[in-house]
């Protein structure tokens, strides 16, 4: 290892949907983090590393900071404000397509506490004509100082090495934290459940995502090395419940069968997945069960 190897923790920050764990997977090379296009769908601090010869950098996804509704969102926005004071770089992601909103002034007063250098990801710029971009950037300009500004495409991998260099440039030198072919901290378990509520939320309806949990019940390695797994999905109403089983369980079958093949190629083994339905009133507001489904806000 080189004597003036860096490296450093950079936190993804931005409203809902701008493109965070799509950008996130990019620079890993893998899925650890999960993509939806409905908003607001990463709840916990998601660690991925992307380790180079000179250079090892460990990113955090945080949930997209907004003015919470229920005690899951008060969790939510304090994982991502308390994220922003144990970092050595944030970066601060717009969608290029939407444009300045009043999202964005919110955590722009946050981020006037941050101590680290910030710097601007205007993202999607392929979905936006080159003439629009510049006004852009010079709207955020007045707005806060930013270290640098860099425009990306996270989904065409536009400028993502750009930015990567010029992260590098304002590292510590440091140690290499994590192995070189560790991609998350996060154990498998974790990443299961969230690849399981990633095809619910791009199967069903608006009513049923963000009222729901991913609890794996259990793994275990059977015959031949397959992985036997068995998770349940708890949502908040009857209703939704039926939604998620469809009609002669055809939505919870779908659901699953995707799920499997995400979870197959994590695990590089055949996968046998169960998967149940329960409702759990108002989960997303009592404390005992925010802790129990894996919200734990006293860690951070």
């Amino acid at each position: 290892m080189e004597n003036n190897y860096k490296s450093g923790f950079i936190a993804i920050i931005g409203r809902p949907n701008v493109g965070k764990s799509t950008f996130m997977n990019k620079v890993i090379g893998q899925k650890i983090a999960i993509m939806s296009d409905k908003p607001q769908t990463t709840r916990n601090k998601i660690q991925g590393v992307l380790t180079q010869s000179d250079a090892q950098f460990i990113f955090i996804d945080t949930p997209g900071i907004h003015k919470p509704k229920h005690r899951l969102g008060d969790f939510m926005v304090k994982i991502a404000e308390n994220t922003l004071n144990e970092v050595d770089a944030v970066l601060f992601m717009i969608n290029a397509e939407e444009g300045y909103g009043r999202g964005d002034q919110f955590i722009m007063d946050r981020l006037e506490r941050v101590k680290s250098p910030v710097f601007l990801v205007v993202n999607k710029i392929d979905l936006v004509h080159p003439d629009k971009l510049l006004p852009l950037i010079e709207l955020y300009k007045e707005k806060y100082d930013f270290e640098e500004i860099i425009p990306i495409s996270a989904l065409q991998g536009n400028n993502v090495t750009h930015l990567l260099e010029v992260l590098k440039n304002h590292l510590p030198e440091g140690p290499q934290f994590y192995p070189a072919d560790q991609v998350t901290d996060h154990p498998e378990r974790f990443i299961i459940s969230e690849l399981i509520r990633e095809k619910v939320l791009h199967s069903t309806r608006e009513e049923v995502p963000h009222s729901i949990a991913v609890v794996i019940e259990n793994i275990e390695k059977r015959e031949s090395n397959a992985i036997f797994i068995q998770a349940v999905i708890v949502t908040e109403r009857k209703s939704q419940k039926g939604i998620l089983i469809g009609k002669q369980g055809s939505m919870l079958k779908n659901i699953g069968k995707e799920a499997r093949k995400d979870i197959e190629a994590l695990l590089g083994s055949k996968v046998y997945l169960e998967l149940w339905v329960k409702v759990q009133k108002d989960w997303r507001n009592k404390q005992s069960q925010l802790f129990e489904y894996g919200f734990r806000q006293d860690e951070y």
